[in-house]
């Protein structure tokens, strides 16, 4: 704010309009960031979830699931299966807590199939193949380490289902995640960008999703 109310002044100031260029770049980059936290991430989602063709019966897990807008998003889609949740319950996110998340479950109308686990991705409280869908959006990032990274990733192998796919969002690691994936041996594993709705500020911070299929 600060800066964008200075290079105002020194556009009034110097009578040139370049320190307005900058504003608008910068109130560009924020209406982006905005957009995709409010709106862009339920749309992305909501169309990968529908293209998934579920059943309704499916289980579903989402790795680092904050205050649970993807966790809720699945859950809409399994009315007689189950959608969990797992998070440390910090990093990125304020307000993030349990209590949150089922405050948002229950606003939803879906709290009758929806689990938390409070858990690290690198050792899930979540049993072997227990999963017919395993999605994260946005979260491995926070795990630094290449070995930590690749640890979460054999996690997420672990809990799925044969057959069951993976579903993996973030705005780093995702050429490991892919790397990893095929040393698992999964099968169909990609990488692409999902585009502008998720630019957070703009295309140098834009997210990639990994998917896979475990093999049955």
């Amino acid at each position: 704010m600060v800066l964008i109310v200075g290079s105002i002044t020194q556009a009034v100031v110097q009578r040139t309009f370049w320190p307005l260029v900058g504003v608008a770049l910068i109130l560009a980059c924020c209406v982006l960031a905005l957009y995709a936290s409010r709106v862009g991430k339920f749309v992305v989602w909501g169309r990968l979830l529908d293209g998934l063709n579920l059943r309704g019966s499916e289980n579903i897990v989402d790795l680092g699931c904050g205050r649970g807008a993807l966790l809720i998003s699945a859950a809409q889609r399994v009315p007689a299966g189950r959608a969990v949740g797992v998070d440390l319950w910090r990093a990125d996110q304020s307000g993030n807590s349990p209590d949150a998340t089922m405050r948002n479950a229950a606003a939803a109308g879906v709290t009758d199939r929806v689990e938390l686990h409070t858990g690290n991705l690198l050792e899930l409280p979540l049993a072997d193949e227990s999963f017919d869908v395993v999605v994260s959006n946005v979260a491995m990032h926070n795990l630094k380490a290449q070995k930590d990274r690749d640890r979460a990733i054999d996690e997420a192998a672990r809990v799925l289902r044969p057959g069951g796919r993976l579903l993996i969002a973030d705005l780093g690691g995702t050429r490991q995640y892919q790397q990893r994936l095929r040393h698992l041996g999964m099968l169909d594993v990609s990488r692409r960008n999902l585009g502008w709705r998720l630019w957070w500020s703009g295309p140098w911070l834009s997210t990639h999703l990994v998917s896979a299929r475990k093999p049955s």
